[in-house]
């Protein structure tokens, strides 16, 4: 299984973006702190996962203090992929349930960034729509696409 994560942050310098490993991942907290870790000084801070083009991912940590705000695309993957599993428990608790047809999370996760939820929602209920284009829509209405396309050439 491949997956494709990246954090892309907003500085007074415009956006930063990098590639980041998710090897040491088990929790929605060690996410937060990754993403937090590498967006040290950031206006605006995301975490974009897409996995074998089944789901997308998006986690934003706003303030150091406080939770990270999760949406999921596809929670059937849940049953196929651990790195979707840590998410879905990010929006549910470890216990929570969830319906496996619907988007899970903050569907407004990137709405202030240009990408509406009704908007980020259509996106992901499209058919045809890869996971990766997800991410590249909303970084391109951010105005973070170069630095996206930056980390994704060989």
């Amino acid at each position: 299984m491949s997956y494709f994560a990246a954090v892309l942050a907003r500085t007074g310098d415009g956006w930063k973006a990098q590639e980041v490993s998710l090897e040491s991942v088990q929790t929605i907290d060690d996410l937060a702190e990754l993403v937090r870790d590498a967006a040290d000084g950031s206006t605006a801070s995301l975490l974009f996962l897409e996995e074998d083009d089944e789901y997308v991912g998006i986690v934003r940590v706003i303030d150091p203090d406080d939770d990270p705000r999760v949406f999921l695309s596809h929670p059937a993957s849940v049953a196929d992929y651990d790195l979707a599993g840590i998410l879905a428990d990010g929006v549910t608790g470890e216990d929570g349930e969830y319906d496996e047809d619907d988007p899970l999370g903050d569907s407004g996760v990137v709405a202030d960034l240009g990408t509406p939820a009704r908007d980020l929602l259509a996106l992901v209920r499209h058919e045809g729509t890869l996971p990766s284009d997800v991410i590249t829509t909303v970084c391109e209405r951010a105005g973070c696409l170069d630095e996206l396309e930056a980390l994704r050439v060989p």
